[in-house]
């Protein structure tokens, strides 16, 4: 039976499986069904073409790829080799793919150059070929470029260029290098200042952490079904999937963000589990008739990014939909802890919760004197356990200025512990206001905000002033409406502290965003710019 011991790497997770459940499926997509017998030995076959094409121990593959088969194929032929999958956002355009395959020194790029909603030649076309000098070939999934029509870029015009079934028609891959301290994942972070960090991971991490999460999620259960919607490319979707196939449960592979695609697969499969943002459930909710539409998911993880929707799980609870918060990133991996099932939704649909592993542990540092906090002071988090990354690939100094000289992450994010084994997330410290000397979340004036009619959406910075540190706001109007800043204040000033109260209220059509592999994230550094310009003219 799965997960009846630990798998020491990510190679012999797959292959556990495959002994004991070889007939039933590992994915399904489309008409599709991959069972878990098939996906070994695909995996082993592309191991030993991507082998031919000179990967080995160590080297990097970029997996710039949407939700197909090919993914967890070339993934799990990477572990066979002791090589890394470094995860590529499809929504990456070429100056992003090229810093990535670039810096990360990639031997192989794999894409789908055919694939109906991202054209990726005409991305490459935008790459500069001397950007991509360690690149060695081009897998291509679907048609090759040849096929289809327009140039080849010249980016890739020199490279060797293999389609993907022809690895798949190599024989086994004699060889195993799978080991628990082999590097496996690269994971990006968002990089909404800089490059984006490498965040590396080695099989035993990646292998027992998706064990632990399938115990701990109840994915062993008969029926469970997984919904993979977000992407294999972040790390949100990627543990998800993982996870469900250590249970040695299908997932359904899902190609796009469309909601009614989403809304349809939720009615054709009747998924026990899914995970996604609180924009998603919104607009699922909004388009899927009936009283209870989401029977079959037993409970369904959730991100809440939009403080507009903070009402949304005691929404979805009548419905069927039983919301619960979480917490990850990429350097502790995602699902590192869930709220528990039975706490009331108010409770349980907050961000955070109990780690996943008894060997984790999460603590909360006062940012500037230092001191470890207790229960209900909030600070930075810190977080050890076994899921925890190796570091950040080729910057040492990124990894030493991150981790603790006790072997904790900082992560960068305000929290609080709840007196209950687990913690509350609050907000990233980038993101957290300090005014009149008190941290505060910026959530909780946003919020308030948003309360003002005609107000859609609501963004709060901290900008130095020679009074002090103030609040300012930024607003997206609903259509037709029209701000009126000194309302909106006086409406702050009788609901917040005074040193909560922005100082001023500016209208933007959008906020500055950049891409990320669960949607796009709020650039507030450049919000603190804007609003630093605006304040001196």
């Amino acid at each position: 039976m799965p997960l009846s011991h630990p798998a020491a790497d990510v190679w012999t997770l797959l292959a556990d499986v495959a002994e004991v459940t070889p007939d039933a499926p590992a994915f399904i997509h489309g008409e599709r069904r991959l069972s878990f017998a098939e996906l070994l030995d695909c995996s082993g076959r592309a191991a030993q073409g991507l082998s031919d094409l000179g990967v080995g121990p160590g080297d990097r593959v970029a997996l710039w790829l949407p939700n197909i088969p090919a993914y967890p194929i070339l993934y799990f032929a990477c572990a066979r080799l002791g090589a890394i999958g470094v995860a590529v956002n499809t929504r990456y355009r070429a100056v992003e793919v090229a810093d990535i395959v670039g810096r990360s020194g990639a031997k192989v790029l794999a894409c789908a150059p055919a694939f109906r909603r991202i054209d990726f030649l005409s991305i490459l076309a935008g790459i500069e070929p001397e950007a991509l000098d360690r690149l060695a070939a081009i897998v291509t999934v679907g048609e090759t470029p040849e096929s289809v029509a327009g140039p080849v870029p010249p980016a890739i015009e020199h490279r060797r260029r293999v389609p993907f079934d022809r690895l798949l028609s190599r024989p086994q891959f004699a060889g195993n290098h799978a080991s628990a301290e082999a590097p496996c994942n690269i994971f990006t972070t968002s990089g909404t200042t800089s490059s984006p960090k490498f965040v590396l991971h080695r099989q035993g991490a990646i292998a027992g952490h998706a064990q632990q999460v399938a115990r701990s999620f109840g994915f062993t259960a008969p029926e469970t079904l997984s919904l993979a919607i977000l992407p294999l490319c972040g790390v949100f979707g990627f543990n998800q999937t993982l996870a469900t196939l250590a249970a040695g449960k299908p997932s359904v592979l899902v190609e796009s963000y469309e909601i009614e695609e989403i809304a349809r697969l939720i009615t054709q499969h009747k998924p026990t589990t899914m995970f996604g943002s609180d924009d998603m459930y919104q607009r699922l909710m909004e388009l899927m008739p009936g009283r209870w539409p989401f029977r079959s998911i037993k409970w369904a993880g959730y991100a809440a990014f939009n403080a507009s929707l903070e009402d949304l799980p005691e929404r979805a609870q009548p419905r069927g939909l039983r919301l619960v918060g979480l917490y990850g990133m990429s350097e502790v991996q995602a699902l590192y802890s869930r709220q528990p099932l039975n706490l009331p939704v108010a409770k349980r649909k907050l961000g955070g919760g109990v780690p996943v592993s008894p060997l984790s542990h999460v603590r909360v540092r006062d940012p500037e004197t230092g001191e470890l906090l207790g229960p209900g002071q909030p600070g930075m988090l810190e977080m050890a356990g076994p899921s925890l990354m190796v570091g950040y690939y080729g910057n040492e100094q990124a990894t030493a200025a991150a981790m603790t000289a006790d072997g904790y992450v900082r992560t960068g994010d305000l929290g609080q512990l709840d007196g209950r084994g687990g913690f509350t997330y609050l907000s990233r410290m980038g993101d957290v206001l300090r005014l009149s000397g008190f941290l505060v979340n910026p959530l909780e004036i946003e919020m308030h905000v948003q309360k003002v009619p005609g107000i859609a959406g609501c963004q709060t910075v901290a900008v130095p002033r020679p009074e002090g540190v103030l609040a300012v706001a930024f607003v997206i109007l609903e259509p037709g409406a029209a701000l009126d800043e000194a309302a909106v204040i006086g409406h702050c000033k009788q609901g917040l502290a005074n040193y909560k109260v922005p100082v001023r209220v500016f209208a933007v059509d959008d906020f500055p965003k950049t891409p990320s592999p669960n949607g796009f994230k709020i650039q507030r550094t450049k919000l603190r710019e804007m609003a630093e310009a605006l304040l001196r003219s």
